[in-house]
Order: C-alpha cells, then sequence, then structure tokens
C-alpha cells in the first residue's frame, strides 16, 4: 500500500490532466445518483483525490455534508473540499451508523482486502445506506497483459477483482440486494510509450514498475512488437473493463421507484 500511495502522491499535481477516464467514470457515477430523493446529510467520498467525483456530489447534494477521505496526502492538498481526512479506507476514523451514502470511484481497486473495506463501509453507513462504487475488472489494460505474457511470466500489470467475487463480499459482509454492472471502454495512443506514460501520470502503474535496463530492454522492446499487433486504423487500444456497484444497509426504502426486494442473489448487468 506504501507504494500505491507514494505513487499517488508523486502523481497528484499533473493528475488531472492524464485522468481523462477517471473523470468520464466519475461523471457516469455520479449521474447513477439521479435516483436519490430521500435526505442524505452525510456522504462520503471514499478515495476522493484531488477532487473529480467530490466537486459534483457537492453541486448535486448542497444541503449534504461531503466527507472527502484519501490515504494520498498530496492529493487532499489539491482537492477544494471543505471536509477532509487523509486515512486508509480500510480503518475510516468515522463513527458507528454516521454516514448516509459512501460513494467510491476507481479507489476499490488499489485496496488489498475488500472484505475489509466492506466491513468497515458496513460499520459506518447508517441503516438504509447506500454505497455506490466503480472500480476496474480484470479485462483492464488485457492488451498490455498478454504482451508481456508473451515475453515472461512475470506479473508486470496489476491483477482486478471480478465482480461476481465483488458481489459476494459485499453480501458476506451484511450488505443487501447488491447490483453490479458492467461496461467497457476503451482509449486509443499513438505508441505503447504514450500509453505507460499515461498510466504513470495518474499513480496506476504496473505492479512491478522496473526500469526498462533492470527488466531488459531487449524484454521491453519484444512487449512493444507484440503490442503493435493490436494496432487498429492506426491507433492502439487500451482496454478497460469498468465495474459499477451498488448494495444497502438494511434496506426499506426505494430504489428508481421500485422498493428493494429482500436478500437474495446479486443482480448483474452488461453495458
Amino acid at each position: 500500500m506504501s507504494q500505491v500511495r507514494a505513487a499517488f502522491n508523486k502523481a497528484s499535481n499533473d493528475y488531472e490532466d492524464h485522468a481523462f477516464l477517471q473523470k468520464e467514470i466519475a461523471t457516469r457515477l455520479s449521474k447513477k445518483l439521479d435516483v436519490i430523493t430521500t435526505k442524505s446529510d452525510v456522504i462520503l467520498d471514499l478515495g476522493a483525490g484531488t477532487g473529480l467525483l467530490s466537486q459534483q456530489l457537492e453541486k448535486r447534494f448542497v444541503n449534504s455534508q461531503i466527507i472527502c477521505l484519501d490515504f494520498a496526502q498530496n492529493s487532499l492538498k489539491h482537492n477544494p473540499a471543505s471536509h477532509k481526512i487523509c486515512a486508509n479506507a480500510s480503518h475510516l476514523p468515522l463513527a458507528d451508523n454516521s454516514v448516509d451514502i459512501v460513494v467510491s470511484s476507481l479507489m476499490m481497486q488499489w485496496c488489498p482486502d475488500l472484505n475489509q473495506l466492506f466491513s468497515e463501509i458496513h460499520r459506518v453507513l447508517k441503516n438504509d445506506g447506500l454505497i455506490l462504487f466503480s472500480t476496474f475488472g480484470p479485462d483492464t489494460l488485457k492488451e498490455l497483459k498478454k504482451s508481456w505474457s508473451v515475453v515472461d511470466n512475470e506479473t508486470h500489470v496489476n491483477t482486478f477483482t471480478d465482480m461476481h467475487d465483488i458481489g459476494d463480499q459485499l453480501l458476506q459482509n451484511g450488505f443487501q440486494s447488491p447490483v453490479m454492472e458492467m461496461e467497457h471502454l476503451t482509449l486509443t495512443y499513438q505508441s505503447v510509450i504514450d500509453l505507460l506514460r499515461d498510466l504513470k501520470a495518474i499513480g496506476a502503474q504496473s505492479v512491478n514498475s522496473r526500469s526498462k535496463s533492470l527488466m531488459g530492454k531487449d524484454k521491453f522492446q519484444l512487449m512493444i512488437q507484440i503490442y503493435e499487433s493490436y494496432r487498429q486504423d492506426g491507433k492502439l487500444p487500451a482496454s478497460y473493463e469498468v465495474i459499477y456497484g451498488h448494495a444497502w444497509v438494511r434496506p426499506s426504502t426505494s430504489f428508481k421507484g421500485q422498493k428493494i426486494p429482500d436478500l437474495g442473489d446479486i443482480e448483474l448487468k452488461n453495458s
């Protein structure tokens, strides 16, 4: 976790100049709150970073207290919100039953223990509280993963959790009626170097972000050559599997005008 924190702290100054995908997903996640009509006094933006999501939350919930929490202090310095906490999401410095809605955009994929995370979120949410989040799925950066897999057996790209497993862990930690959705988005680049530069600029580097000299220039160049086989219409694709999910703490209210069913199977949707 310390390496992840250091990467985000280092990237904070120029983060929003490169976070095109993150901005888009934050906007899409925020729009999913259109159906919330009940009063929400306290909303927690978990992994708030520089404020891509929290700024939208403040416009949407003008009478609510928006708490921005992130473990990267430098990122929070660039967040204009009034209420900010620098802390670990898996050990929330908040009281039990104190939050109405927890919203998290593209943070959970960096958490090493989702069970601990969901346990903490469940603890701080009030009865009828809502968790709404986005995260990356296992098909994210599949072209980069496959290109590296031809070169060697090392892990060069982050491995992300399948949405079925995320839904199971929500249930295991007491959440009810989880709904999971998934969509595929693609960014395009002129070169692999441009892609890697973008990943570095937002702090989302590969797990083993070793220098080219340490991993071997030959291996690195071979990976680039293999990645070139994915080029279409003059551009190289970088695929992202984006997972959206929401669930309730003992829900008794309605969602989108329909009563949420009692505890049951996970509802899965593909976009």
